[in-house]
């Protein structure tokens, strides 16, 4: 199980440098968004999280999600190829996979 002592600060720093690049964000704001989406990703590892991310029309979207093997139904394979600048969850309200760009989201709720 992924701890927030083992997060690999390579692809920490490279989520970063992907959001001020795309995103325009400064560096600071880009470290913070990359930290809370590696602990949200951490703690959904772990069980059900709410947090918060801002929607493509600009609303904000309040979420329980989670990444935990036992609470996620039987994978399918739907043949789309991984994309680094979103981060997908299995929504436990709606009972579907979801995702969000990683550059909106907004906090974790602990």
């Amino acid at each position: 199980m992924k701890t927030l002592t083992n997060i690999n600060k390579s692809e920490l720093m490279s989520l970063a440098w992907q959001m001020v690049k795309r995103n325009g964000m400064s560096m600071s704001a880009a470290m913070r968004t990359a930290w809370i989406n590696a602990k949200l990703k951490v703690k959904m590892y772990g069980g059900i999280v709410k947090f918060y991310f801002q929607k493509v029309d600009g609303s904000i979207r309040e979420a329980y999600g989670t990444l935990k093997a036992e609470l996620l139904p039987e994978h399918q394979d739907c043949g789309r190829k991984k994309n680094d600048t979103v981060q997908t969850y299995f929504d436990t309200e709606k009972g579907e996979w979801r995702c969000f760009k990683k550059a909106n989201v907004v906090r974790i709720v602990f």
